[in-house]
């Protein structure tokens, strides 16, 4: 039987014919497939064989790659550009000078050239760095000497329009330069801006215009920092508003007067000057820190003690003189006041947020505070009274809270009292020189208050250093009031039977030293308080700088010998005493059990 294609239907010979397109694909695709296997696994031999690439003459690439400075906005064409603008710069100070315009016009134009540069360089590309930094600095170059010249030789713009131009300049620059941050257009335009307003400041003698514009720009620095923008350029700015309210303050609270040559300033705008340079940073350290959570910069911390320090002498300056009754009183309870905040700020927010920096740095700027407005504002007596109080509750509450640092508060107004009643200088000659005469009340108030805080302080112990400073100061001054009150009782006491001259104040004096030392060494020993031992033997330090100064130079052969040989028996029996008082260490139960 033979096969007849004629015989198949008509239909029969296409799907034949698809097949083998099909079957003819299907071969194609895996010839493809193994010419790729085969050069994965020979990739030399395929290399060798494939015919090379040809090579393009080098001569074919254009130049402009081989010198990126030519391109179009390289360096080059960039500072031709700049180039350009300066001249434009010196064509409208020939202008100028020629007289064939009115100064005011040009003065107009040349404002405008000046911002149209500032405006170029904050609308190139943000790519474009260079050009934007050389722009900026042409800007600063066209417009810092043009207003040296229309101020100081052509006398066009008086100095508060000068300083009115530098502002709108500086505030041009940071909203032109906020959106896409543009730092090196901010940061030349502020040190264009710093560096005219001092020079123009100097060479003036007007010094209100221009330091005016230096807080401006404080003002502006801080707002952009509160936004977190530019925070390095912060210190440029604050210190040159720190120099330029300096120079104002020192100027016009000079004794002999202010110099001919300076323009006189009213005590109202000196005030405000000198204050405002405290509010700003003020406010802008308490934003920082309470509303945007971040941590206090030493900056930061030394540019509000400046500022502050800055307003105070402005207060107590030219406070009376502008009509305020009573200026220092008003600035004591201003300081009582911030006291109080710092303290509020420092203990029910910081501490609860755990933010230790910003805690220490609140509560020592609220006891400073506290300190300065009490000596300005309260008379002697009340004041001693008050900081003895202060370091009482101070003392107290930091044991209770247990926080060392409202502790040192406390011996730091301990310390302040000692001063203000009389005791510091009166335990000084007691134990030294002149025997003085019968104090007031007063020093034994705080004496009593010394002793007073160290025992409250000293009932929870630790081995950290700063509790172990804190200790020792302490010490050091109950058994200073201690010392002194023993020493004038026995003086009073003495000068009841007999005639007390410099040789029984001396011998008496040793006496009371030498005893103190040996009940300071067996109480230290005894109760383990360390530093009652330090204090022992710096004790007898004092005694033996006291035999040489006092005794062998001004003494009694009789009186110098008593003092000898106390002070030997003390220096005997001080090593013995701070043994003898030791506890000895106690046996475990576990080893009087093996024992």
């Amino acid at each position: 039987m033979t096969f007849n294609p004629c015989s198949l239907p008509a239909s029969k010979p296409v799907e034949i014919m698809d097949d083998l397109d099909a079957l003819a694909r299907l071969t194609a695709r895996l010839e493809n497939l193994e010419r790729r296997v085969s050069t994965l696994e020979h990739p030399t031999e395929t290399s060798a064989s494939a015919p090379a690439a040809p090579v393009k003459p080098a001569t074919l690439q254009p130049t402009r790659e081989a010198f990126p400075f030519a391109q179009e906005g390289g360096a080059f064409p960039v500072l031709g550009k700049a180039m350009l603008g300066i001249a434009g710069a010196y064509l409208l100070r020939a202008v100028a000078e020629s007289g064939s315009f009115p100064k005011l016009a040009v003065v107009v134009l040349a404002l405008a050239y000046a911002g149209m540069w500032l405006i170029w360089a904050a609308r190139v590309p943000a790519a474009a760095y260079f050009a934007s930094t050389v722009y900026a600095i042409t800007a600063a170059l066209i417009l810092a000497p043009m207003l040296w010249e229309l101020t100081l030789r052509f006398e066009v713009l008086p100095s508060s329009a000068t300083a009115g131009v530098l502002s709108v300049f500086v505030v041009s620059a940071y909203a032109l330069a906020w959106k896409r941050s543009l730092t090196s257009v901010v940061w030349v335009v502020n040190v264009t801006a710093v560096l005219t307003s001092l020079a123009l400041l100097i060479a003036t003698r007007d010094l209100a215009p221009f330091t005016s514009l230096l807080l401006i720009m404080a003002l502006a620095s801080e707002a952009a920092a509160a936004r977190n923008h530019w925070l390095r350029l912060r210190p440029l700015v604050a210190a040159a508003a720190d120099l330029g309210v300096w120079i104002l303050l020192y100027i016009y609270s000079r004794p002999e007067g202010i110099p001919s040559d300076y323009k006189n300033v009213a005590r109202p705008v000196l005030l405000a000057l000198g204050c405002t340079l405290f509010l700003v940073y003020g406010a802008s350290i308490v934003f920082r820190t309470m509303r945007l959570r971040k941590k206090i910069s030493v900056f930061e911390i030394g540019q509000t003690v400046i500022a502050f320090l800055l307003a105070a002498f402005s207060v107590l300056r030219f406070g009376a003189s502008a009509g305020a009754p009573g200026v220092s009183v008003m600035l004591g309870a201003f300081c009582l006041l911030l006291s109080a905040v710092c303290y509020a700020a420092a203990y029910a927010y910081f501490d609860r947020h755990h933010e230790e920096r910003n805690y220490h740095v609140y509560a020592t700027w609220s006891a400073a505070l506290f300190l300065a407005g009490s000596f300005l504002c309260l008379p002697p007596m009340p004041l001693t009274l008050c900081l003895s109080v202060a370091a009482i509750v101070a003392t107290l509450l930091g044991v209770r809270a247990s926080r060392l640092t409202l502790e040192f508060h406390g011996l730091a107004y301990l310390a302040a009292a000692a001063y203000a009643s009389g005791l510091l200088d009166y335990a000084g000659r007691t134990l030294a020189g002149t025997f003085p005469a019968v104090p007031g009340w007063i020093v034994w108030i705080v004496a009593a208050s010394a002793v007073s805080c160290y025992a409250v302080g000293g009932r929870f112990r630790t081995e950290r250093w700063n509790q172990r400073l804190l200790q020792l100061l302490s010490a050091i001054l109950a058994v200073a009031a201690a010392v002194t009150f023993l020493v004038s009782l026995l003086v009073w006491l003495a000068a009841i039977g007999i005639t007390t001259g410099a040789s029984q104040v001396a011998v008496i004096r040793t006496l009371i030293t030498c005893l103190a030392a040996l009940a300071l060494a067996f109480i230290g020993s005894r109760w383990q308080r360390s530093e009652l031992i330090w204090i022992a033997y710096g004790t007898l330090a004092l005694v033996t700088a006291k035999l040489l100064f006092e005794d062998l130079q001004h003494g009694h052969p009789g009186s110098t010998a008593v003092s000898i040989f106390l002070y030997a028996v003390a220096l005997i029996l001080v090593p013995r005493m701070a043994r003898v008082g030791r506890r000895p260490p106690e046996i475990p139960v576990t080893a009087r059990e093996i024992k």
